[in-house]
């Protein structure tokens, strides 16, 4: 059953086999009586996006993967002290200090993750214990290679043994492969070691900044407009992006009630849907319905859903939060959702929520998850042929 909403009246579109056509004559109708939403954002697929390291918040780039299409969603507007600001559906996921939270969930004084620089760190060419490695070895030089009296190689003084080093006479931190090296020790006294040493100092990388995230207190949160909403999927281990300066998450996972008013597209079985439950309970099978059966099933989830969504619609326009008045909805109401799964993963579902010849353990899935199995799993025989013939041939069981 499809169903819109225009100018503050409900406008019933009929009944359709799927999701799909469903969502076709929704989108039809707005086509036909368009409004002042924007619905147009240019793709940004196999760009790249900044991206931060959630453990050291350092800043990297990481390739988008997929642009996804959200719909028209309520926007709100969040604005920071530094100036920046954020246009986003309320279940947007930011990253705060705390970590991530929704964006409907925000308050003035609550901080968001922002783009910022800090003092580059400094950086040894040497790693201390390869130094320590190397201080070891030099000492074990020491008696060999200088004499009971011997001079400084810097200011040509005489010191007896007890009073000189081995200093490196090319800096290891110049020259790593002449560190081990003895030719390239020579005596020299503590005071110009010490000060040798000193300037050596001035061969580590310094100075410049880098890019990080830095907490930014919130000044504002307001209503904006409803537009059309656009997710990036970003390629991993960090799957979040940099929008207007705002650490944000990749993605949405489910749609929620309780963030946005939830479409009136519901599931009314097909023809080919079997209807009775034949059997003992643990050992029992589905057989077709008659058409009065049908017939029946089709009138009474109709009248149901018009009933409930026109109970929800009520509660909405009486103030009730989404997340309350989402309660009256039935659980035929169609849900969307973005999820990412490796083959290995989608192997292990598919072998449970499908049945097939080649399986060697046998599933007995509920019809409705089986439909969005197969679905997956022709995708993913097209995708990837070879891995979805072996798991085939291995009775459907993942490695």
């Amino acid at each position: 059953m499809a169903q819109v909403a225009h100018q503050g009246a409900q406008h019933y579109l009929g009944l359709y086999e799927n999701r799909e056509a469903a969502q076709s004559a929704v989108l039809e109708f707005r086509e036909q009586h368009p409004s002042t939403r924007l619905r147009k954002l240019d793709s940004v697929r196999r760009n790249h996006v900044r991206c931060y390291d959630e453990d050291t918040l350092m800043a990297q780039r990481a390739p988008i993967t997929d642009v996804i299409e959200s719909g028209v969603k309520q926007l709100i507007k969040i604005s920071t002290a530094s100036g920046r600001s954020l246009r986003c559906s309320v279940d947007h996921a930011i990253l705060t200090p705390e970590g991530w939270a929704k964006a409907g969930e925000l308050a003035v004084g609550d901080a968001v993750m922002v783009a910022a620089t800090a003092p580059r760190p400094s950086e040894r060419l040497v790693p201390p214990s390869l130094r320590r490695g190397i201080g070891v070895w030099t000492s074990m030089q020491r008696e060999r290679l200088i004499a009971d009296t011997d001079r400084c190689h810097l200011c040509g003084e005489a010191y007896p043994r007890e009073a000189l080093a081995l200093d490196h006479v090319v800096p290891v931190a110049e020259n790593l492969r002449a560190a081990l090296d003895e030719t390239n020790l020579a005596p020299a006294c503590q005071d110009c070691h010490t000060r040798k040493s000193a300037t050596e100092q001035k061969l580590a990388r310094r100075g410049g900044k880098i890019a990080v995230a830095k907490p930014d207190p919130i000044v504002s949160v307001a209503p904006d407009a409803e537009e059309m909403t656009y997710d990036l999927s970003v390629e991993g281990p960090w799957h979040n992006f940099l929008a207007n300066g705002v650490v944000v998450h990749n993605s949405y996972n489910e749609e929620s009630g309780r963030y946005r008013e939830l479409e009136p597209v519901f599931y009314i079985p097909g023809e080919d849907r079997k209807l009775v439950q034949r059997g003992r309970p643990g050992k029992y099978e589905f057989v077709d319905g008659t058409p009065e059966q049908h017939a029946a099933l089709g009138k009474t989830m109709e009248d149901s859903y018009r009933q409930s969504y026109a109970a929800y619609r009520e509660l909405l326009a009486d103030g009730v939060a989404r997340e309350v008045a989402r309660a009256t909805l039935p659980v035929g109401l169609f849900s969307t959702m973005y999820a990412t799964c490796n083959a290995r993963s989608l192997m292990h579902f598919l072998g449970l929520r499908t049945q097939h010849e080649q399986a060697t353990v046998p599933s007995f899935p509920q019809r409705e998850i089986e439909m969005v199995a197969e679905k997956m799993e022709t995708e993913w025989a097209r995708l990837m042929p070879l891995t979805y013939a072996a798991f085939n041939a291995n009775g459907r069981v993942a490695p």
